[in-house]
């Protein structure tokens, strides 16, 4: 439901002032929320670092190229860009965390991805935008979804897994405002907000909803099973987000999409068998 949410905040805002308002309200109830709990806030320069770069990759580069995207093309298009996620965030595991990936998971996997390419493939046939504005729109998504691999690969580290996940996310959402105004003020001028109950109203969903009870949840699937396996769930988010549209954007369903939905389950359930997916080396 996100998706349709952010391509609301772009009619007014500059993409980068929406994501700083969105995670600055996201890193401020994320701090409330552990000091409640009477967790630690202080970090050790070690930890300093590490939430520096991670708020960096996952809440500053990955969320400003995806609300750019969405000028672009369709908040479909880029939910379903974004199932690619589980190819870096396999191959980044095996790279930088030693895992190895099954027979059947790369199947799965492959079955899903050519699933996904028949729905980009249904929404670039049916996009109302020239070709070169979809090709700019799913470069800029490219960029946002290897943001954010970096960021699921660095959760399923030694070091990541010693850190309290809402201390943790408090400070990289935070590092990522501060990256995210930073940026905004130096392209875009000094702040700008809109007014308008829907925006007002979208920040909060995002901050909240969309943030602070999601990305705990996220992050600790990754710490139990893996990047690889736990991006999953962004493969699943494109059938979600089109049955969002349908009820709500009265989406058209074609043959060709309703194929790659089905290519998507189907590898789902190859991927996920028992025993199929990733493990340390």
């Amino acid at each position: 439901s996100t998706w349709i949410v952010i391509r609301d905040q772009l009619a007014v805002v500059p993409p980068s002032w929406s994501v700083c308002y969105r995670f600055g309200l996201a890193g401020a109830a994320m701090m409330l929320l552990a000091a409640v709990q009477g967790k630690r806030l202080l970090l050790d320069r070690a930890a300093i670092g590490f939430t520096l770069l991670l708020g960096l990759a996952q809440f500053s580069i990955n969320f400003n190229f995806v609300y750019r995207a969405e000028a672009y093309v369709t908040s479909g298009l880029v939910a379903v860009m974004f199932a690619l996620l589980i190819v870096p965030n396999t191959l980044l595991s095996r790279l930088f965390l030693g895992t190895r990936v099954s027979r059947p998971f790369l199947i799965g996997a492959s079955i899903a991805v050519a699933g996904v390419a028949l729905m980009l493939l249904h929404e670039h046939r049916a996009s109302p935008l020239d070709p070169q504005g979809v090709w700019i729109g799913a470069a800029l998504t490219a960029v946002g979804i290897m943001g954010a691999s970096i960021a699921n690969v660095m959760q399923a580290t030694d070091f990541a897994r010693r850190q309290d996940i809402i201390v943790m996310l408090a400070w990289a959402m935070l590092w990522g405002t501060l990256a995210s105004a930073s940026w905004a003020w130096a392209t875009a001028g000094p702040p700008v907000i809109e007014w308008r109950a829907g925006y007002l109203s979208g920040i909060a969903y995002l901050g909240l909803a969309g943030s602070v009870v999601t990305f705990p949840l996220y992050f600790r699937i990754i710490r139990e099973v893996g990047p690889g396996p736990a991006a999953w769930s962004s493969v699943l988010i494109p059938v979600i987000a089109m049955a969002i549209s349908t009820a709500v954007e009265g989406y058209r369903w074609t043959l060709l999409a309703g194929i790659g939905v089905a290519l998507v389950c189907l590898g789902l359930i190859i991927a996920l068998k028992p025993g199929a997916g990733q493990a340390r080396r």
